[in-house]
């Protein structure tokens, strides 16, 4: 099987050439009108109003088409309205969608075998969103202390990183470093101690008879696409494994084919004790996500001590089922392995020339603009008006992470507006 290309080849035509300051039309004005009036003011979103998406491209409401470079931070890995996960969600819709975990249905199982299979592990803990999905794993974490380490009732201890992104829940957010999520949501759940990320040495020191898991992100997306040196992650494998302590890896954002690999963790032959998924497992139709690991560790969990009204619902089974279909022909790890080489060789080609930094693992880039230039908000408005989509983060640094249906014309033409940006701004 090889991957199905849901994109069409609009090359260079993708993305109208209107200059810088694109006026939005009159719907568009209206819509984004009545967004400031009633939707609470949580994101600050480019003034573009998508209406419709196919594959890589999306078309706003004004009928100008973009490519998206941001791929839903990794939740459309397969594209937008891609076809064999639409055609599941529709299958369902058709039978039945619902009916609570207080009796089975004919998806969960196959599911949870098939993603339980796919990662190496045995047991599925069926979620909704990413931040549901970390919540449970602290949970099962402490449960596991408490029954089977042996650590004291109340005591547990869970290591993160500094910059990490879990999610925005009270409980992540008080071990979070962004004074954004922070600031004004305590107070805050104890038991957790923060090291730098990629310091193996401040992790062992951190580790303590009470410490019943080491949580974190293989690599930082929101932090900007950061990747720990190299052996820092066996090395946290291993200092897990001396002091009997979960390996938690949140691969909401980096697993399931965004690095070339169907987790990112493989990249240093690691495995972990539990994975968190969420994002591409809904295959940007509904939200999916799990705590995926062994039976001796999610086994833990008994009836009544965890649960989710719509966690492994039908509907969200058979959308997760199709999208393991779709990795588990390993076509979707090497197009991204493939794309991102091409794609890293096109922006280590501007260092010196606009940007000042890149980093990448399969078809996921971070990316640093010469601050002197600009911000990458202002990059990012700036791409948008040349019908490119991309997200900022920390002052001057994109995140590119298109879809991996993306095709190679496309992709080029995506970098070429960012080569063409990079030129304004020096002039």
């Amino acid at each position: 099987m090889t991957v199905t290309d849901t994109t069409r080849d609009t090359g260079a035509d993708t993305g109208s050439d209107t200059g810088r300051g694109t006026v939005p039309g009159a719907a568009t004005r209206a819509l984004l009108a009545q967004n400031d009036a009633h939707v609470a003011h949580n994101y600050h979103p480019l003034d573009v109003v998508i209406a419709h998406a196919e594959g890589a491209v999306v078309t706003d409401l004004d009928g100008r088409e973009h490519l998206d470079f941001l791929a839903g931070y990794s939740a459309t890995n397969f594209g937008h309205h891609h076809p064999v996960l639409v055609e599941a969600a529709r299958a369902q819709l058709d039978r039945v969608t619902l009916t609570s975990r207080a009796f089975h249905h004919d998806q969960l199982a196959p599911f949870a075998a098939g993603l339980a299979a796919l990662v190496g592990k045995q047991t599925v803990l069926p979620m909704n969103t990413g931040a549901e999905a970390v919540e449970s794993g602290i949970k099962v974490a402490r449960k596991w202390g408490y029954e089977v380490k042996g650590v004291p009732d109340g005591q547990a201890e869970i290591v993160v990183m500094a910059g990490n992104f879990h999610g925005r829940t009270t409980t992540v957010v008080g071990f979070s470093d962004d004074p954004d999520a922070r600031d004004g949501f305590g107070p805050f759940a104890p038991g957790f101690r923060t090291v730098p990320y990629g310091d193996l040495e401040a992790l062992a020191a951190a580790i303590t008879p009470r410490t019943v898991a080491v949580l974190l992100e293989p690599i930082q997306g929101e932090a900007g696409v950061l990747i720990p040196p190299a052996g820092w992650l066996p090395g946290v494998r291993a200092l897990c494994t001396a002091h009997d302590v979960l390996l938690i890896a949140d691969e909401i954002q980096s697993g399931l084919g965004r690095t070339g690999r169907t987790l990112a963790c493989e990249h240093e032959g690691v495995v972990a004790d539990l994975y968190l998924l969420g994002k591409a497992l809904g295959g940007g139709i509904v939200p999916v996500s799990a705590v995926v690991g062994d039976a001796d560790v999610l086994g833990v969990l008994r009836p009544g001590t965890h649960g989710s009204t719509f966690g492994g619902n039908a509907l969200a089974s058979a959308v997760g089922r199709a999208v393991v279909g779709l990795l588990a022909t390993g076509d979707y790890q090497r197009r991204a392995a493939e794309l991102g080489a091409r794609m890293r060789a096109r922006l280590d080609a501007l260092l010196g020339e606009g940007l000042v930094g890149v980093r990448s693992r399969g078809l996921w880039a971070g990316i640093d603009i010469d601050p002197a230039l600009g911000t990458g908000r202002e990059v990012c408005h700036r791409l948008a008006d040349y019908g490119v989509l991309a997200k900022d983060t920390h002052g001057s640094t994109l995140r590119f992470a298109p879809p991996i249906v993306i095709t190679e014309s496309q992709l080029d033409h995506g970098l070429d507006q960012l080569e063409r940006v990079l030129a304004d701004l020096r002039r």
